[in-house]
């Protein structure tokens, strides 16, 4: 058999056996004494007593590393104690673990018998010690040298007919330094094929921003949660994906200002918050957050919006006041034709649509009616659907009305997850052309960028599956876990000629694999990176918009890995056999030198070296400055959204993935969800109790999930249904494990994000 025809028998979604599932009622609190406990135990049980205190001392401190787990803010005078979650703490844990794995495991266990295992299973394995190459015709991987691993990635990325059949994926973990490096290696290699987690997450979030405000960011400052009339929280789970942004929504409650969560499930963190960092959260009773739970129907926010604006615009033409038409008059276009709109909608559709009752529906009219400061905080619950950008967009739109941007107190804040996602759009990681941005490149780096639009995520795959995409290169991440439609996306991957991963711990990624396939591994973001006796730091920009630095105190896990810049640098230096206009090698060494070319390249950084110390600096954002030159008419734009077509038969429902309390995005730390009262088990469906009698289901019936889109049929096998507080027609499930059932082709208008908040499918128990 030829290496051509060689197949690894691989497992692309891993054990789908069972473990044995415990039970309980949801709990109505986050954090606590619990919080602090479970923190604890993960970090002692990975990193030991002594390293774990060194490692929580200084996480999300001045002169500490930022936690790897979520891109929140740190506030300007953080806690000395802990400033940080229990997620923060799981993740360092996660990422510090004194488990390691060598060439030793590698021989001992092949790429097929690993495939069969779980994601925590694989992930528990611990941290990779050194560079492994898995080649044509093996199924062990085997170690190689840093020299070699560039010579071959070289020898590849030289063979290929075109720059465009290579592809340079980056995960949102990465600092800004390694991202810049990282984007200008692949522009110097004459592609703009760079897709990047946000393509799969918040891409919807930017491109509504952009669209009605001139720029695809959030525009508050953490402090503006602290003073806000009213935040809304749509579509996001703060307690387990964001558990800091608690501390700042129990602020302002404590402030008098009040808090709307819109979600289809009740989440623990917004009924309760008890702050481990107060007595009365450790002790006493804690805060109650929401004042308002809106239990909206999967994807139909725009319906109940339409329904809230609506009831504001009666009362603003009965002379209320409700509408802030001075800020509308000097800086908002669209007013009469989004007015003209409602009249096309009658309330009692809006509301059977939505889901919510009218009484509740009157009580958010008459308190945003009275509300001039508001912030709108949202996150994957708007924007992985097909009219993801249209939804935000809704949301967005009774900003506009209300005037609510641009002032203290007041305007947009998507939530990212990725630690640096932000950061690394801002520093051009984008598969899109920016003439500015190639003009600066020109400029300052002396060559000229491509102006072919590269791939997103979406495209990528696409481009895997037909044999056109031949190196696959992975900055950080679980590719193939992450992405929609596990199964084409497997087949993808498994097309490239050369696949390779910088990563620090063992994923499905590395098992389903190119024909060759090299592991890269990198430091984690608590690690030490020292440099001829130099303690080097990293630069990371938060949700939003303030960049500073980041230095890790921990030993590293091997004298073997390299830093993100250093190794990118290194591979750019061999693949241009150091005859560049990039300095590639001193940058690799030196990264102060990428900040020098940063603040000349990318637009709004400046004297990063100084203005990154301490609590760092803000980039500029042109709505804080009420700025949109840049927009139809210099002006920010209100829109007119149509109502999503889900359009499901009788036997349909409509699911949404969802995370586990024990994960971070595809990284699972433990079996345990116990804010939803599930332990010891993953592969769970979320479902209507009225749902389940009408299906003649009982509590642990084994089902199997079926999407059909365009005739082609996806399953999920072996799933048990547990009854839930969700909307009748509702389902939720954990991703990765339903990622399977997202078809590659079912995206958001606009902005590419697949749908896996609204997946239309069937539910069928197993005999």
């Amino acid at each position: 058999m030829s290496d051509k025809d060689f197949q690894r028998n691989v497992s692309v979604i891993g054990s789908e056996d069972f473990s044995n599932i415990k039970i309980t009622e949801p709990v109505r609190y986050a954090a606590g004494k619990l919080g602090v406990k479970e923190a604890l135990r993960h970090g002692f049980k990975e990193m030991g007593i002594v390293r774990s205190m060194r490692a929580f001392l200084e996480l999300n401190q001045e002169d500490g590393f930022d936690c790897p787990s979520c891109a929140w803010p740190n506030p300007e005078h953080p806690s000395t104690v802990a400033e940080y979650c229990e997620n923060g703490a799981k993740a360092v844990a996660d990422e510090a673990t004194t488990d390691k794995i060598d060439r030793d495991f590698f021989k001992k266990y092949s790429v097929e018998e690993l495939s069969k295992l779980t994601e925590y299973q694989l992930n528990k394995f611990g941290r990779i010690t050194e560079p492994m190459v898995l080649r044509p015709g093996s199924v062990h991987y085997e170690p190689i040298s840093w020299e070699a691993s560039y010579e071959l990635i070289s020898i590849e990325l030289h063979k290929l007919n075109s720059p465009n059949d290579a592809i340079f994926y980056t995960s949102g973990r990465s600092s800004n330094e390694a991202a810049y490096l990282y984007g200008m290696f692949a522009r110097a290699l004459g592609t703009n094929n760079m897709p990047d987690c946000s393509n799969m997450c918040h891409e919807s979030s930017g491109v509504a921003l952009s669209e009605t405000l001139g720029i695809g960011k959030g525009s508050v400052k953490l402090e503006d949660l602290y003073g806000a009339d009213v935040v809304i929280v749509a579509g996001q789970n703060p307690g387990t994906n964001h558990p800091r942004m608690l501390s700042a929504l129990e602020k302002c409650k404590k402030n008098g200002g009040k808090i709307i969560s819109i979600n289809p499930l009740e989440e623990s963190g917004l009924i309760n918050f008890k702050n481990p960092q107060h007595l009365n959260g450790l002790l006493g009773g804690g805060e109650d957050l929401t004042d308002i739970h809106l239990q909206v129907r999967i994807n139909q926010d725009i319906a109940l919006m339409k329904l809230i604006l609506k009831r504001l615009a009666a009362l603003d033409e009965k002379g209320q006041k409700v509408f802030d038409h001075d800020f509308m008059l000097k800086y908002v276009d669209g007013y009469a034709a989004l007015i003209s709109d409602f009249k096309n909608y009658d309330e009692e559709s809006l509301l059977r649509l939505s889901g919510v009752t009218n009484e509740i529906v009157n009580e958010t009219v008459a308190l945003l009616a009275t509300s001039e400061n508001i912030v709108v905080c949202w996150a994957m619950g708007l924007t992985q659907h097909k009219n993801g950008v249209a939804t935000i967009c809704e949301y967005l739109n009774l900003l506009l009305l209300k005037g609510s941007l641009g002032k203290p107190n007041a305007g947009t804040c998507p939530v990212r997850g990725h630690s640096n996602v932000q950061g690394d759009r801002s520093v051009g990681i984008m598969h899109f052309v920016d003439k500015g941005l190639n003009e600066r490149i020109e400029k300052h780096l002396g060559f000229k960028a491509p102006t072919e639009e590269g791939l997103d995520v979406v495209g990528a795959i696409k481009a895997m599956h037909n044999e056109e995409g031949k190196v696959f290169v992975c900055l950080g991440g679980n590719f193939l876990m992450a992405a929609s439609d596990t199964v084409y996306t497997a087949e993808s991957m498994q097309n490239c000629e050369l696949t390779v991963q910088v990563s620090t711990k063992l994923n499905r990624s590395h098992l389903v694999t190119g024909k060759t396939a090299l592991i890269l591994p990198t430091f984690g973001r608590s690690e030490k990176d020292m440099k001829d006796g130099t303690l080097r730091y990293q630069t990371m920009e938060d949700s939003m918009g303030r960049v500073r630095q980041s230095r890790g105190l921990l030993k590293p896990t091997s004298d073997n890995i390299k830093s993100e810049p250093e190794l990118i640098a290194e591979l750019a230096d061999t693949f241009f056999g150091g005859k560049h206009s990039v300095n590639w090698k001193g940058m690799g060494e030196d990264y102060e030198l990428i900040r020098e070319s940063i603040d000349n390249v990318v637009k709004g950084f400046d004297n990063t070296k100084e203005q990154s110390k301490g609590i760092g600096y803000y980039l500029p954002n042109n709505v804080r400055d009420l700025d949109f030159s840049m927009l139809p008419n210099g002006r920010a734009q209100l829109t007119v959204n149509p109502l999503p077509e889900h359009n499901l038969k009788p036997e349909e429902f409509m699911l949404m993935t969802i995370r586990s309390h024990d994960q971070f995005n595809t990284t699972i730390y433990g079996m345990d969800d116990r804010y939803r009262g599930i332990y010891n088990e993953r592969r769970v469906l979320f479902m209507n109790p009225e749902d389940m009698e009408k299906k003649g289901l009982k509590k642990k019936d084994v089902i199997n999930i079926t999407s059909t889109y365009d005739g082609k049929v996806r399953t999920a096998n072996k799933f048990l249904v547990i009854p839930y507080n969700i909307p009748a027609g509702d389902l939720a499930a954990y991703y990765p494990e339903t990622n399977v059932l997202v078809p590659h082709d079912q995206y958001a208008d606009k902005s590419k994000t697949p749908i896996s908040k609204s997946i239309r499918v069937t539910v069928e128990k197993v005999s």
